[in-house]
Protein backbone atom coordinates (compact mmCIF):
# COMPACT_ATOMS: atom_id res chain seq x y z
CA UNK A 1 0.00 0.00 0.00
CA UNK A 2 1.35 3.41 -1.01
CA UNK A 3 0.02 6.74 0.17
CA UNK A 4 -0.75 9.79 -1.93
CA UNK A 5 -1.17 13.32 -0.55
CA UNK A 6 -3.47 15.77 -2.34
CA UNK A 7 -2.70 19.51 -2.28
CA UNK A 8 -5.52 21.85 -3.33
CA UNK A 9 -4.39 25.40 -4.08
CA UNK A 10 -6.53 28.43 -4.89
CA UNK A 11 -10.20 28.66 -5.75
CA UNK A 12 -10.08 26.18 -8.65
CA UNK A 13 -7.95 23.66 -6.77
CA UNK A 14 -10.18 23.73 -3.68
CA UNK A 15 -13.43 23.44 -5.63
CA UNK A 16 -12.11 20.50 -7.64
CA UNK A 17 -10.92 19.02 -4.36
CA UNK A 18 -14.43 19.11 -2.90
CA UNK A 19 -15.77 17.19 -5.91
CA UNK A 20 -12.93 14.66 -5.77
CA UNK A 21 -13.27 13.89 -2.06
CA UNK A 22 -17.03 13.51 -2.39
CA UNK A 23 -16.41 10.91 -5.10
CA UNK A 24 -13.69 9.14 -3.10
CA UNK A 25 -16.04 8.84 -0.11
CA UNK A 26 -18.73 7.24 -2.27
CA UNK A 27 -16.22 4.84 -3.81
CA UNK A 28 -14.86 3.73 -0.44
CA UNK A 29 -18.21 3.67 1.34
CA UNK A 30 -17.60 6.60 3.70
CA UNK A 31 -20.19 9.02 5.03
CA UNK A 32 -19.83 12.78 5.47
CA UNK A 33 -17.99 12.24 8.79
CA UNK A 34 -15.38 9.93 7.28
CA UNK A 35 -16.85 6.78 8.86
CA UNK A 36 -17.64 3.56 7.00
CA UNK A 37 -21.33 3.27 6.22
CA UNK A 38 -20.97 -0.52 6.38
CA UNK A 39 -17.98 -1.47 8.58
CA UNK A 40 -18.01 -5.06 7.29
CA UNK A 41 -17.67 -3.94 3.67
CA UNK A 42 -14.04 -2.91 4.13
CA UNK A 43 -12.93 -6.27 5.52
CA UNK A 44 -11.70 -7.63 2.21
CA UNK A 45 -8.08 -8.41 3.05
CA UNK A 46 -6.68 -5.12 1.81
CA UNK A 47 -6.14 -1.63 3.18
CA UNK A 48 -6.26 0.33 -0.08
CA UNK A 49 -8.50 2.94 1.54
CA UNK A 50 -5.40 4.18 3.38
CA UNK A 51 -3.92 5.36 0.08
CA UNK A 52 -5.95 8.56 0.34
CA UNK A 53 -7.11 8.40 3.96
CA UNK A 54 -5.47 8.22 7.38
CA UNK A 55 -7.39 6.06 9.84
CA UNK A 56 -7.76 7.43 13.38
CA UNK A 57 -8.06 5.37 16.54
CA UNK A 58 -11.84 5.97 16.66
CA UNK A 59 -12.33 4.45 13.21
CA UNK A 60 -12.70 7.77 11.39
CA UNK A 61 -10.89 8.28 8.08
CA UNK A 62 -9.30 11.68 7.49
CA UNK A 63 -8.22 12.71 3.97
CA UNK A 64 -4.51 13.02 3.29
CA UNK A 65 -5.06 16.50 1.87
CA UNK A 66 -4.28 20.17 2.35
CA UNK A 67 -6.66 22.91 1.18
CA UNK A 68 -5.23 26.42 0.94
CA UNK A 69 -6.16 29.79 -0.50
CA UNK A 70 -4.80 33.24 0.11
CA UNK A 71 -8.28 34.61 0.85
CA UNK A 72 -10.76 33.01 3.28
CA UNK A 73 -14.07 32.72 1.38
CA UNK A 74 -13.32 29.51 -0.57
CA UNK A 75 -11.85 27.72 2.45
CA UNK A 76 -14.80 28.88 4.59
CA UNK A 77 -17.13 27.06 2.21
CA UNK A 78 -15.12 23.87 2.72
CA UNK A 79 -15.24 24.40 6.49
CA UNK A 80 -19.04 24.69 6.35
CA UNK A 81 -19.63 22.15 3.57
CA UNK A 82 -21.34 18.78 3.68
CA UNK A 83 -18.05 16.96 4.39
CA UNK A 84 -16.62 19.53 6.81
CA UNK A 85 -16.49 17.08 9.74
CA UNK A 86 -14.26 14.76 7.76
CA UNK A 87 -11.32 17.17 7.54
CA UNK A 88 -8.78 18.00 10.19
CA UNK A 89 -9.16 21.78 10.80
CA UNK A 90 -5.40 22.26 10.47
CA UNK A 91 -5.63 21.01 6.86
CA UNK A 92 -7.79 23.97 5.84
CA UNK A 93 -5.47 26.97 5.51
CA UNK A 94 -6.46 30.48 4.41
CA UNK A 95 -4.96 33.96 4.46
CA UNK A 96 -6.49 37.41 4.75
CA UNK A 97 -6.01 38.86 1.26
CA UNK A 98 -6.03 37.28 -2.19
CA UNK A 99 -3.45 37.38 -4.96
CA UNK A 100 -5.62 39.59 -7.22
CA UNK A 101 -4.89 37.43 -10.29
CA UNK A 102 -1.25 38.42 -9.90
CA UNK A 103 1.41 35.68 -10.08
CA UNK A 104 3.91 37.91 -8.26
CA UNK A 105 1.60 38.38 -5.25
CA UNK A 106 1.08 34.64 -4.94
CA UNK A 107 4.79 33.89 -5.31
CA UNK A 108 6.74 36.79 -3.83
CA UNK A 109 4.65 38.78 -1.36
CA UNK A 110 1.31 37.50 -0.01
CA UNK A 111 2.07 33.85 -0.75
CA UNK A 112 5.29 33.84 1.28
CA UNK A 113 3.30 34.62 4.43
CA UNK A 114 1.56 31.22 4.21
CA UNK A 115 4.14 28.95 2.60
CA UNK A 116 5.68 27.84 5.92
CA UNK A 117 2.25 26.96 7.34
CA UNK A 118 1.38 24.89 4.26
CA UNK A 119 4.75 23.13 4.25
CA UNK A 120 4.50 22.33 7.99
CA UNK A 121 1.06 20.78 7.49
CA UNK A 122 2.33 18.83 4.48
CA UNK A 123 5.24 17.45 6.53
CA UNK A 124 2.85 16.45 9.31
CA UNK A 125 0.77 14.39 6.87
CA UNK A 126 3.92 12.88 5.33
CA UNK A 127 5.04 11.71 8.76
CA UNK A 128 1.82 9.71 9.06
CA UNK A 129 2.62 7.77 5.89
CA UNK A 130 4.38 4.42 5.81
CA UNK A 131 5.34 4.49 2.13
CA UNK A 132 4.64 7.83 0.47
CA UNK A 133 4.44 7.56 -3.31
CA UNK A 134 3.83 11.16 -4.24
CA UNK A 135 1.66 14.24 -4.40
CA UNK A 136 -1.39 15.26 -6.43
CA UNK A 137 -1.43 19.05 -6.84
CA UNK A 138 -4.66 20.75 -7.96
CA UNK A 139 -4.54 24.36 -9.14
CA UNK A 140 -5.25 26.74 -12.00
CA UNK A 141 -2.60 28.08 -14.35
CA UNK A 142 -4.28 31.46 -14.87
CA UNK A 143 -5.16 32.50 -11.31
CA UNK A 144 -2.94 34.45 -8.95
CA UNK A 145 -2.83 31.92 -6.11
CA UNK A 146 -3.07 28.93 -8.45
CA UNK A 147 -0.07 30.10 -10.44
CA UNK A 148 2.14 32.06 -8.04
CA UNK A 149 1.71 30.08 -4.84
CA UNK A 150 1.81 26.74 -6.69
CA UNK A 151 5.18 27.67 -8.21
CA UNK A 152 6.49 28.60 -4.77
CA UNK A 153 5.09 25.41 -3.23
CA UNK A 154 6.59 23.19 -5.96
CA UNK A 155 9.98 24.79 -5.37
CA UNK A 156 9.82 24.00 -1.65
CA UNK A 157 8.42 20.52 -2.30
CA UNK A 158 11.28 19.72 -4.65
CA UNK A 159 13.81 20.52 -1.93
CA UNK A 160 12.18 18.30 0.71
CA UNK A 161 10.85 15.46 -1.46
CA UNK A 162 13.07 15.34 -4.50
CA UNK A 163 12.36 11.75 -5.60
CA UNK A 164 8.62 11.64 -4.91
CA UNK A 165 6.13 11.83 -7.77
CA UNK A 166 4.49 15.22 -8.24
CA UNK A 167 1.45 14.99 -10.50
CA UNK A 168 -0.36 18.20 -11.43
CA UNK A 169 -4.05 18.53 -12.22
CA UNK A 170 -4.20 22.03 -13.66
CA UNK A 171 -6.95 24.20 -15.11
CA UNK A 172 -5.53 25.65 -18.32
CA UNK A 173 -6.82 28.92 -19.84
CA UNK A 174 -9.50 28.45 -22.50
CA UNK A 175 -8.89 29.41 -26.09
CA UNK A 176 -11.83 31.85 -26.41
CA UNK A 177 -13.09 32.45 -22.86
CA UNK A 178 -10.95 34.27 -20.30
CA UNK A 179 -11.62 35.01 -16.64
CA UNK A 180 -8.70 37.47 -16.34
CA UNK A 181 -6.77 39.67 -18.75
CA UNK A 182 -3.42 38.61 -17.32
CA UNK A 183 -3.95 34.84 -17.70
CA UNK A 184 -1.16 34.56 -20.33
CA UNK A 185 1.37 36.09 -17.92
CA UNK A 186 0.35 33.87 -15.00
CA UNK A 187 0.26 30.75 -17.17
CA UNK A 188 3.70 31.21 -18.66
CA UNK A 189 5.28 31.93 -15.28
CA UNK A 190 3.75 28.89 -13.57
CA UNK A 191 4.53 26.72 -16.62
CA UNK A 192 8.20 27.23 -15.84
CA UNK A 193 7.82 25.63 -12.39
CA UNK A 194 5.60 22.95 -13.90
CA UNK A 195 8.30 22.00 -16.40
CA UNK A 196 11.06 21.96 -13.80
CA UNK A 197 9.40 20.30 -10.83
CA UNK A 198 6.30 18.33 -11.85
CA UNK A 199 6.77 14.78 -13.12
CA UNK A 200 3.44 14.69 -14.96
CA UNK A 201 0.74 17.30 -15.62
CA UNK A 202 -2.89 16.70 -16.56
CA UNK A 203 -4.38 19.81 -18.15
CA UNK A 204 -8.09 20.61 -18.13
CA UNK A 205 -9.60 23.36 -20.25
CA UNK A 206 -12.78 24.87 -18.75
CA UNK A 207 -14.17 25.54 -22.21
CA UNK A 208 -13.60 21.97 -23.42
CA UNK A 209 -15.12 20.49 -20.26
CA UNK A 210 -18.01 22.99 -20.51
CA UNK A 211 -18.78 21.84 -24.06
CA UNK A 212 -18.75 18.19 -22.95
CA UNK A 213 -21.24 18.98 -20.19
CA UNK A 214 -23.43 20.92 -22.58
CA UNK A 215 -23.48 18.58 -25.57
CA UNK A 216 -22.81 15.14 -24.06
CA UNK A 217 -24.66 15.54 -20.77
CA UNK A 218 -27.45 17.83 -22.05
CA UNK A 219 -26.84 20.48 -19.37
CA UNK A 220 -28.13 23.75 -20.76
CA UNK A 221 -25.98 25.99 -18.57
CA UNK A 222 -23.20 24.02 -16.88
CA UNK A 223 -21.74 25.46 -13.69
CA UNK A 224 -18.36 24.89 -12.11
CA UNK A 225 -19.98 22.17 -10.01
CA UNK A 226 -20.80 20.18 -13.17
CA UNK A 227 -17.32 20.74 -14.58
CA UNK A 228 -15.59 19.70 -11.37
CA UNK A 229 -17.60 16.49 -11.07
CA UNK A 230 -16.51 15.48 -14.56
CA UNK A 231 -12.86 16.31 -13.81
CA UNK A 232 -13.08 14.25 -10.60
CA UNK A 233 -13.94 11.17 -12.69
CA UNK A 234 -10.64 11.54 -14.57
CA UNK A 235 -8.68 11.87 -11.33
CA UNK A 236 -10.52 8.91 -9.80
CA UNK A 237 -9.82 6.68 -12.81
CA UNK A 238 -6.14 7.66 -12.75
CA UNK A 239 -5.76 6.60 -9.12
CA UNK A 240 -8.25 3.67 -9.05
CA UNK A 241 -5.54 1.07 -9.66
CA UNK A 242 -3.73 2.19 -6.52
CA UNK A 243 -6.86 2.18 -4.36
CA UNK A 244 -8.64 -0.98 -5.54
CA UNK A 245 -7.70 -4.48 -6.59
CA UNK A 246 -7.82 -5.39 -10.27
CA UNK A 247 -6.59 -7.69 -13.00
CA UNK A 248 -3.81 -5.37 -14.19
CA UNK A 249 -3.08 -2.60 -11.72
CA UNK A 250 -0.55 0.20 -12.23
CA UNK A 251 0.65 2.86 -9.83
CA UNK A 252 1.57 6.48 -10.51
CA UNK A 253 5.25 5.71 -10.99
CA UNK A 254 4.57 2.95 -13.50
CA UNK A 255 2.08 5.14 -15.35
CA UNK A 256 4.59 7.97 -15.74
CA UNK A 257 7.41 5.63 -16.76
CA UNK A 258 5.37 4.54 -19.77
CA UNK A 259 3.76 7.89 -20.50
CA UNK A 260 6.62 10.40 -20.23
CA UNK A 261 9.39 9.64 -22.78
CA UNK A 262 11.47 12.74 -21.93
CA UNK A 263 11.44 14.84 -18.74
CA UNK A 264 9.98 18.00 -20.31
CA UNK A 265 7.35 16.14 -22.33
CA UNK A 266 5.00 15.33 -19.47
CA UNK A 267 1.70 16.90 -20.56
CA UNK A 268 -0.66 14.09 -21.65
CA UNK A 269 -4.08 14.80 -23.15
CA UNK A 270 -6.84 13.26 -21.03
CA UNK A 271 -10.21 11.97 -22.22
CA UNK A 272 -12.98 9.83 -20.77
CA UNK A 273 -15.68 7.52 -22.10
CA UNK A 274 -18.54 7.02 -22.02
CA UNK A 275 -19.81 10.51 -21.23
CA UNK A 276 -23.56 10.43 -21.66
CA UNK A 277 -26.59 11.73 -19.83
CA UNK A 278 -29.13 9.55 -18.09
CA UNK A 279 -31.58 10.25 -20.93
CA UNK A 280 -29.15 9.09 -23.63
CA UNK A 281 -27.92 6.04 -21.73
CA UNK A 282 -28.28 2.98 -23.96
CA UNK A 283 -26.88 0.24 -21.71
CA UNK A 284 -23.55 -1.57 -21.52
CA UNK A 285 -20.82 -0.35 -23.89
CA UNK A 286 -18.43 -2.68 -25.69
CA UNK A 287 -14.74 -2.15 -24.98
CA UNK A 288 -14.09 -1.46 -28.67
CA UNK A 289 -16.64 1.36 -28.70
CA UNK A 290 -15.27 2.83 -25.47
CA UNK A 291 -11.70 2.85 -26.76
CA UNK A 292 -12.71 4.56 -30.01
CA UNK A 293 -14.70 7.19 -28.11
CA UNK A 294 -11.64 8.13 -26.08
CA UNK A 295 -9.76 9.07 -29.24
CA UNK A 296 -12.53 11.45 -30.34
CA UNK A 297 -11.88 15.16 -29.96
CA UNK A 298 -15.24 15.84 -28.29
CA UNK A 299 -14.29 13.59 -25.35
CA UNK A 300 -11.06 15.46 -24.58
CA UNK A 301 -10.56 17.65 -21.54
CA UNK A 302 -8.45 20.23 -23.37
CA UNK A 303 -9.03 22.03 -26.66
CA UNK A 304 -6.70 20.66 -29.36
CA UNK A 305 -6.96 18.27 -32.30
CA UNK A 306 -4.94 15.07 -31.67
CA UNK A 307 -5.40 13.93 -35.28
CA UNK A 308 -3.09 16.73 -36.46
CA UNK A 309 -0.30 15.55 -34.14
CA UNK A 310 1.46 12.29 -33.46
CA UNK A 311 1.06 10.01 -30.47
CA UNK A 312 4.14 9.12 -28.46
CA UNK A 313 2.44 7.05 -25.76
CA UNK A 314 -1.10 6.12 -24.72
CA UNK A 315 -2.27 4.87 -21.36
CA UNK A 316 -5.72 3.26 -21.29
CA UNK A 317 -7.20 2.85 -17.81
CA UNK A 318 -10.24 0.57 -17.88
CA UNK A 319 -12.71 0.13 -15.04
CA UNK A 320 -15.36 -2.56 -14.66
CA UNK A 321 -15.85 -6.06 -16.05
CA UNK A 322 -13.71 -5.83 -19.17
CA UNK A 323 -11.80 -8.81 -20.59
CA UNK A 324 -8.13 -8.40 -21.60
CA UNK A 325 -8.81 -10.09 -24.94
CA UNK A 326 -11.41 -7.46 -25.81
CA UNK A 327 -8.95 -4.71 -24.98
CA UNK A 328 -6.27 -6.31 -27.17
CA UNK A 329 -8.65 -6.38 -30.13
CA UNK A 330 -9.64 -2.76 -29.50
CA UNK A 331 -6.02 -1.61 -29.50
CA UNK A 332 -5.27 -3.55 -32.69
CA UNK A 333 -8.22 -1.81 -34.32
CA UNK A 334 -6.93 1.60 -33.20
CA UNK A 335 -3.49 0.89 -34.68
CA UNK A 336 -5.06 0.08 -38.04
CA UNK A 337 -6.74 3.50 -38.32
CA UNK A 338 -4.88 5.81 -40.68
CA UNK A 339 -6.10 8.92 -38.87
CA UNK A 340 -4.26 8.01 -35.63
CA UNK A 341 -0.52 8.39 -36.16
CA UNK A 342 2.30 7.31 -33.87
CA UNK A 343 5.92 8.42 -33.86
CA UNK A 344 8.31 6.07 -35.60
CA UNK A 345 10.53 5.50 -32.57
CA UNK A 346 7.73 4.05 -30.38
CA UNK A 347 6.12 1.14 -32.26
CA UNK A 348 4.04 -0.23 -29.35
CA UNK A 349 2.74 2.98 -27.83
CA UNK A 350 0.12 1.53 -25.44
CA UNK A 351 0.05 0.95 -21.70
CA UNK A 352 -3.06 -0.72 -20.27
CA UNK A 353 -4.51 -0.79 -16.77
CA UNK A 354 -7.55 -2.88 -15.85
CA UNK A 355 -9.37 -2.33 -12.58
CA UNK A 356 -12.35 -4.40 -11.52
CA UNK A 357 -13.93 -1.61 -9.46
CA UNK A 358 -16.72 -0.05 -11.59
CA UNK A 359 -17.06 3.73 -11.74
CA UNK A 360 -19.21 5.44 -9.10
CA UNK A 361 -21.31 8.55 -9.67
CA UNK A 362 -22.67 10.94 -7.01
CA UNK A 363 -26.44 10.77 -6.48
CA UNK A 364 -28.43 13.38 -8.36
CA UNK A 365 -25.65 13.85 -10.90
CA UNK A 366 -26.09 14.27 -14.64
CA UNK A 367 -23.94 11.38 -15.85
CA UNK A 368 -25.60 8.03 -16.50
CA UNK A 369 -24.63 5.19 -14.17
CA UNK A 370 -22.44 2.78 -16.13
CA UNK A 371 -20.71 -0.47 -15.24
CA UNK A 372 -17.55 0.06 -17.31
CA UNK A 373 -15.49 3.04 -18.43
CA UNK A 374 -12.09 3.97 -19.78
CA UNK A 375 -9.81 6.95 -19.21
CA UNK A 376 -7.19 7.78 -21.84
CA UNK A 377 -3.98 9.65 -21.06
CA UNK A 378 -2.21 10.27 -24.36
CA UNK A 379 1.10 12.03 -24.92
CA UNK A 380 0.51 13.74 -28.25
CA UNK A 381 2.40 16.51 -30.01
CA UNK A 382 -0.93 18.31 -30.52
CA UNK A 383 -0.67 19.61 -26.95
CA UNK A 384 1.63 22.30 -28.36
CA UNK A 385 -1.44 23.97 -29.85
CA UNK A 386 -2.66 25.30 -26.46
CA UNK A 387 0.89 26.31 -25.55
CA UNK A 388 1.26 28.22 -28.83
CA UNK A 389 -2.06 29.97 -28.22
CA UNK A 390 -0.91 31.24 -24.84
CA UNK A 391 2.49 32.22 -26.30
CA UNK A 392 0.81 34.36 -28.94
CA UNK A 393 -1.40 36.12 -26.39
CA UNK A 394 1.63 36.70 -24.17
CA UNK A 395 3.64 38.18 -27.04
CA UNK A 396 0.90 40.64 -27.99
CA UNK A 397 0.60 42.01 -24.46
CA UNK A 398 4.27 41.93 -23.55
CA UNK A 399 5.23 43.79 -26.75
CA UNK A 400 3.35 46.77 -25.24
CA UNK A 401 4.46 45.90 -21.70
CA UNK A 402 0.77 45.88 -20.78
CA UNK A 403 0.02 45.14 -17.08
CA UNK A 404 3.71 44.40 -16.44
CA UNK A 405 4.01 47.18 -13.84
CA UNK A 406 1.68 45.27 -11.50
CA UNK A 407 4.13 42.39 -11.43
CA UNK A 408 7.22 44.56 -11.09
CA UNK A 409 5.57 46.37 -8.19
CA UNK A 410 5.36 43.06 -6.32
CA UNK A 411 9.04 42.26 -6.65
CA UNK A 412 9.43 40.71 -10.12
CA UNK A 413 11.85 41.78 -12.82
CA UNK A 414 11.12 42.23 -16.50
CA UNK A 415 13.80 39.69 -17.35
CA UNK A 416 11.74 36.96 -15.67
CA UNK A 417 9.04 37.42 -18.30
CA UNK A 418 11.52 36.93 -21.13
CA UNK A 419 13.13 33.92 -19.45
CA UNK A 420 9.76 32.22 -18.83
CA UNK A 421 8.69 32.83 -22.43
CA UNK A 422 11.93 31.35 -23.75
CA UNK A 423 11.54 28.27 -21.57
CA UNK A 424 8.04 27.65 -22.89
CA UNK A 425 9.33 27.97 -26.43
CA UNK A 426 11.89 25.29 -25.54
CA UNK A 427 9.04 23.01 -24.43
CA UNK A 428 7.27 23.45 -27.77
CA UNK A 429 10.49 22.67 -29.66
CA UNK A 430 11.01 19.54 -27.55
CA UNK A 431 7.60 18.27 -28.64
CA UNK A 432 8.36 19.10 -32.27
CA UNK A 433 11.64 17.18 -32.19
CA UNK A 434 10.17 14.23 -30.31
CA UNK A 435 7.32 13.95 -32.80
CA UNK A 436 9.65 14.15 -35.78
CA UNK A 437 7.66 17.10 -37.17
CA UNK A 438 8.66 20.43 -38.61
CA UNK A 439 7.35 23.91 -37.86
CA UNK A 440 4.05 24.36 -39.64
CA UNK A 441 3.09 20.67 -39.87
CA UNK A 442 -0.64 20.33 -39.35
CA UNK A 443 -0.92 24.03 -38.54
CA UNK A 444 0.21 23.41 -34.97
CA UNK A 445 3.72 24.78 -34.91
CA UNK A 446 3.45 27.99 -36.90
CA UNK A 447 5.87 30.61 -35.67
CA UNK A 448 4.42 33.45 -33.61
CA UNK A 449 5.58 37.04 -33.68
CA UNK A 450 8.68 37.75 -31.66
CA UNK A 451 8.22 39.77 -28.53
Amino acid sequence: MREIISIHIGQAGCQIGEACWELYCLEHGLDENGCLTDPLSNIIGEDSINTFYNELSNGQYVPRAVFMDLEPSVIDKVRKGHYSNMYNPSQLISGKEDASNNYARGHYTVGRLLIDTVMDETRRIVEQCNCLQGFLIFHSFGGGTGSGFTSLFLTKLMVDYLKKDKVECGIYPSSRISTAMVEPYNTIHTAQASMDYATCSLLFDNEAVYNICQYNLDIERPSYIHLNKLISQIVSSTTASIRFGGQLNIDLNELQTNLVPFPLIHYPISSYAPIESRVRHTGTHLSNDLTLECFQKNNQMIECDPLTGRYMACCLLYRGDILPNDITRSIEHIKELNSIKFVEWCPTGFKVGINSQPPVFPPGGDMAKIDRSVCLLANNTAITSPWNRINEKFDRMFAKRAFVHWYIGEGMEEGEFIEARDNLETLVKEYIEAGGMKDGDGGLFDDVDEY
